[in-house]
């Protein structure tokens, strides 16, 4: 049996690497001719990658190396950080690759490069070695159309962000319906990240020899299509062989610190609805308040993982409040008044919340891992995007797929902490009640969808077909 060994490099956010883990997974489960070798980057002083890392089971087939850390420019926005964090690592990456191939020859030839979607600079060193590159691409199939439209329409037609800037709507083949303007990733719109996106994001895509969407395509019909009927995206193949998730997420907190799965397990079915605005989401005490009214105005049963801002001018992740806080940033009596009806807490086992059958919506900040695991439970979304792409996932989850419902598609907060707007109490109540309407038609769709997420990963579905397409053109990249 002809064994051949693949290199994945994720990006260091830990979403990202927790996708490529379970991506790694994924392959090794599906064929033992592949041996995964996956080279973790760290940006300087994080350590919260440490806890999934360790918690892999130790396989022949699965090798995990840590890249030595390297120091980066002081002061740095997050892209040039991201971009001199690959300049530095290139050399570890190509020792590292040369070891496996010199000193593990047992485990069969290099046949190719995974890399995540903010790693393509890591194709050069792939050439090196004479092996193709694929990206590992973490967001959805209509996200990915759009980042190869943006390039090519600011290639042929010179349309830059001071050209978006002037229209309210964009035509993308990936979309259905026309982008609203206000919907694209804010660093879209900003002169001083266009060579970021253009020389190092979007241009990266295209030098893949194809991309991996952890994405399915019975969720994204016509995104997938776009791809082999639209003349601009026919040259690059995709594999969408999603939906990758971490159902069993190893965590430095207790799964259940707080007892809430105990305490959801008396409330009635579909009844509660869960906010949640993922590892990176935390607001400021005025808006707070307003979510505060909101939930104490529909009068729901709720779970509200309520996370601290990190200190301004910081990358850091929010923390949790210490409890004796939360009386002076919620309104006062909250607590009291809907101590039957609610839990207020810090961090949240978010899959199993949503797991739980008495979980009947979810406000999210739309990040697409969140997305994909809200839809593979059934939990309909009620959106409130935050940063990165998660404005064009609520776009997508409304307008197109018609699997959440709206509390804004636009809200945004700037890299300096900023928000774009305050959400009003009333846009918040409204989105709470209509994402728990038990008739609901998203609740309905959202239902078929969860079965079809469940489905396209067996033998006959898209992703499983996909999937089963890649690994033969990674194992035919070899010659015994």
């Amino acid at each position: 049996m002809k064994k051949v060994q693949v290199v994945l490099i994720p990006s260091p956010g830990v979403g990202h690497i927790v996708s490529t883990l379970e991506f790694a997974k994924l392959l090794i489960n599906r064929d033992n001719r592949l041996r995964i070798n996956v080279l973790i980057m760290k940006f300087p002083l994080a350590t919260e990658t440490d806890v999934y890392t360790k918690s892999l089971p130790i396989l022949d087939s699965l090798n995990v190396i840590n890249l030595p850390e390297c120091s980066l420019p002081p002061n740095s926005n997050p892209g040039s950080a991201m971009i001199a964090l690959l300049e530095a690592q290139k050399p570890n990456v190509k020792q590292a690759v040369s070891n496996l191939i010199t000193r593990e020859p047992q485990h069969g030839r290099l046949a190719a490069f995974v890399v995540d979607m903010f790693c393509t600079p890591m194709i050069d060193i792939a050439k090196e070695f004479s092996v193709p590159t694929l990206v590992f691409f973490t967001s959805g199939v209509a996200f990915l159309g759009l980042s190869l439209h943006l390039h090519t329409i600011h290639e042929r037609d010179s349309v830059d962000s001071t050209q978006l800037l002037q229209l309210t709507k964009l035509a993308v083949p990936s979309f259905a319906n026309s982008v609203p303007i206000k919907s694209l990733p804010s660093v879209v719109l900003l002169k001083e990240w266009e060579p970021f996106l253009m020389d190092f994001y979007w241009k990266g895509l295209k030098n893949a020899d194809g991309i991996i969407v952890n994405s399915f395509e019975e969720l994204e019909s016509h995104a997938v299509h776009s791809f082999v009927s639209h003349a601009g995206l026919t040259s690059l193949p995709i594999y969408p062989v999603g939906p990758i998730l971490n159902l069993e997420p190893k965590t430095k907190c207790s799964v259940d610190s707080d007892g809430i799965l105990k305490w959801l397990d008396d409330k009635p079915p579909s009844s509660i609805i869960f906010l949640c605005f993922g590892s990176m989401g935390s607001f400021d005490e005025d808006q707070i308040k307003k979510i505060a009214y909101a939930i104490e105005n529909s009068g729901v049963r709720f779970i509200w993982s309520l996370r601290k801002p990190p200190p301004k001018g910081t990358m850091d992740a929010p923390s949790n409040y210490p409890h004796f806080q939360l009386d002076s940033i919620l309104p006062k009596g909250f607590l009291d008044r809907t101590a039957e009806t609610g839990r207020v807490i810090g961090w949240a086992p978010q899959a199993q919340i949503l797991a739980h059958r008495a979980t009947g919506g979810f406000v999210s900040h739309c990040g697409w891992n969140s997305t994909l695991e809200s839809i593979y439970y059934g939990v309909p979304i009620a959106t409130w995007p935050i940063s990165a792409e998660q404005q064009m996932n609520a776009f997508e989850l409304v307008s197109e797929l018609k699997l959440g419902v709206e509390i804004t598609l636009d809200y945004s907060i700037t890299f300096n902490g900023e928000p774009n707007y305050v959400v009003t109490a009333d846009m918040i109540e409204k989105g709470i009640k209509s994402v728990l309407d038990k008739d609901g038609e998203v609740r309905k769709k959202v239902k078929e969808m969860s079965e079809k997420s469940r489905k396209t990963l067996l033998e006959g579905g898209s992703s499983y077909t996909y999937l089963e397409r890649l690994i033969d053109y990674i194992v035919n990249q070899t010659s015994d």
